[in-house]
């Protein structure tokens, strides 16, 4: 059995590895629907939990458009634009709801998706996901600060051997898991916000 501190480094090797996808590396030309789940698949295949998980499949892709979240494909092509929103969906599913990323996607698909005159969707992206490196030093020096706060856990209650170290690391993931829930808390207390904002102009 892995120890702790094992899991820890082998965290840290994760974290090392992640990369985002470059908008250099999206092709330039429209792609069909296979074309996009082969290429998802290739790219974010590093975040997939099991081996055998889909990064993305032609359903998921047909419910994203029939909740709102992706524009209708053109001529049953995808665009880049279609693929940079694609990899924000990636990312913001797991945590928010379909409602949830439409409110928040409404106003980038508005004025970002191919827009006539103002900022591309493509330098959104860039600019968000410049942040990556910085962003991942942060996270893993709080992981590790709370990792070694968990070390100091039970140590007095009289246990030991196995029992402390599994201890040990429940108290780890209730941390990790504490600071999530109230991350999600404040991001759809803000997203509530947002959705407030949409409606009262919707009014004007």
């Amino acid at each position: 059995m892995k120890t702790n501190e094992e899991r820890m480094q082998d965290i840290l090797e994760h974290l090392d590895g992640l990369r985002y996808i470059k908008p250099d590396s999206i092709p330039n030309i429209d792609l069909y629907m296979d074309q996009v789940t082969t290429f998802m698949d290739k790219h974010l295949s590093d975040t997939k939990r099991y081996t055998d998980d889909k990064v993305l499949t032609k359903t998921m892709i047909n419910n994203y458009a029939k909740n709102n979240l992706l524009p209708a494909p053109y001529k049953k092509k995808y665009t880049k634009e279609h693929m940079l929103l694609l990899i924000f969906i990636y990312y913001f599913k797991n945590l928010l709801s379909f409602n949830d990323i439409e409110l928040l996607f409404n106003p980038i698909t508005e004025k970002h998706f191919n827009p006539s005159n103002g900022m591309p969707l493509e330098t959104i992206y860039e600019e968000i996901f410049s942040q990556e490196e910085t962003e991942l030093k942060r996270i893993k020096s709080d992981i590790l600060e709370k990792y070694q706060h968990s070390c100091k856990t039970f140590e007095d209650k009289g246990v030991e051997g196995d029992d402390l170290e599994y201890l040990q690391l429940f108290s780890w993931i209730c941390e990790l898991s504490f600071d999530v829930y109230v991350k999600k808390q404040v991001v759809e207390q803000l997203i509530d916000s947002l959705g407030e904002d949409q409606a009262f102009n919707k009014k004007k």
